[in-house]
């Protein structure tokens, strides 16, 4: 497995019998580079294809080339190194792109946007087999040029294990002053896609209400956190705290002592489209899970009892939905009960792992890349 570095002067190691070549180019640190401007992240992917690619194609011939995006650039060395060793590829889709960034404004160069769009179009012609990760996405791939039949829908998986409804929080809310409240977390990036307004807007409507008891705490960083810590202080909210970035297992501590976990994006219909951890972590805790994406994942809540759907950007609908979650403990049993419940039957890692390595070993089975005449020139980005 070829991954960026996450020192300067790591060296290959090895994780359960799976070699791991670090590349020291671009970045490692994704909340890091979630504070870059989107020009000097595209240096940065463009960098790190031109290393991986190198790297890749010095390595011994595999069986099958897997890569994953976003970036788009990951099309570059994957694509390269399945014409050098005449192997299949398999490539994963965990966001659509260049359809995010165009609609949030980062892309804006027609150029740019159309070639960005013949590399996507490329590579899902390129492809022996396509992951998506929601449905949302696979659709967007088809519509991109992808052939339905190649797509195979595996979202992102649940940690069964670390975030678990058994496992004890109340340290966590006695060491923060939280043990009498209600307290709804939000644990993950705080930057343009993840949009905390509405966030603050229910904050801001509980303190007009006078309601004293619920807190909500946003666990992480990102590009927008001085922005989100200096609106919280400039109109005095008490009820909000900042906390981390925190390691993964104190996340999960976050999570248990949390009566409800938020996930929250900008209002963008490519961001609606997504599979996030942080979704699958908080239906694993046992959590109701509350969210303002409009299509799959509020589907998946509120046809499963999971959680609540509130509409993006409607602070007021959120302050209503945490008010009547704090007053029918019944319910957020409830909804915690069927959220794990979703979770083991429909999302452990086992399950999708299984799902990726039946595609794998297809492919490996067949022994053939596409057609040559259908694939993508190596350059792709």
């Amino acid at each position: 497995m070829v991954t960026a570095a996450r020192r300067p002067d790591e060296q290959p190691y090895s994780v359960d019998g799976i070699d791991v070549v670090p590349v020291r180019a671009g970045y490692a640190n994704y909340v890091a580079a979630t504070n870059l401007p989107y020009r000097r992240r595209m240096v940065a992917f463009a960098r790190f294809a031109r290393a991986a690619r190198r790297v890749v194609l010095a390595q011994p011939r595999p069986d099958v080339v897997y890569a994953t995006s976003p970036p788009l650039t990951m099309a570059g060395p994957a694509i390269a190194a399945t014409r050098r060793f005449g192997v299949p590829l398999a490539f994963e889709v965990r966001d659509l792109w260049p359809e995010a960034p165009i609609q949030m404004g980062a892309l804006r160069n027609p150029l740019l946007r159309s070639a960005a769009r013949l590399a996507e179009r490329r590579v899902y012609r390129a492809a022996d087999a396509l992951i998506a990760l929601s449905p949302g996405i696979r659709d967007g791939m088809v519509q991109a040029g992808a052939d339905r039949e190649r797509i195979t829908l595996v979202p992102n998986a649940s940690d069964l294990e670390l975030f678990r409804p058994d496992r004890d929080g109340w340290e966590w809310r006695r060491r923060h002053d939280l043990a009498n409240r209600f307290v709804c977390a939000y644990l993950g990036t705080m930057g343009a896609a993840n949009d905390l307004t509405q966030v603050i807007a229910a904050a801001r409507e509980l303190e007009r209400r006078g309601v004293r008891d619920v807190t909500i705490v946003l666990c992480g960083d990102g590009a927008r956190r001085p922005a989100l810590e200096a609106t919280v202080a400039e109109a005095g909210l008490a009820n909000v705290r900042f906390c981390g970035p925190v390691p993964r297992a104190e996340a999960a501590q976050v999570a248990a002592a949390a009566d409800a976990l938020l996930v929250i994006f900008k209002a963008l219909p490519a961001l609606w489209k997504g599979s996030p951890n942080k979704f699958f972590d908080a239906l694993a805790a046992g959590k109701p899970v509350i969210v303002n994406t409009p299509g799959w994942l509020a589907e998946l809540v509120e046809r499963n009892e999971a959680g609540v759907f509130v509409p993006p950007d409607d602070g007021d609908a959120l302050a209503n939905a945490l008010v009547r979650l704090r007053d029918d403990p019944l319910l957020r049993e409830r909804l915690g009960r069927n959220a794990r419940a979703l979770a083991e039957r429909e999302f452990s890692r086992d399950l999708l792992a299984a799902r990726v390595l039946d595609v794998l070993e297809a492919l490996a089975r067949s022994g053939r890349a596409a057609d040559p005449r259908s694939r993508a020139p190596e350059r792709v980005a």
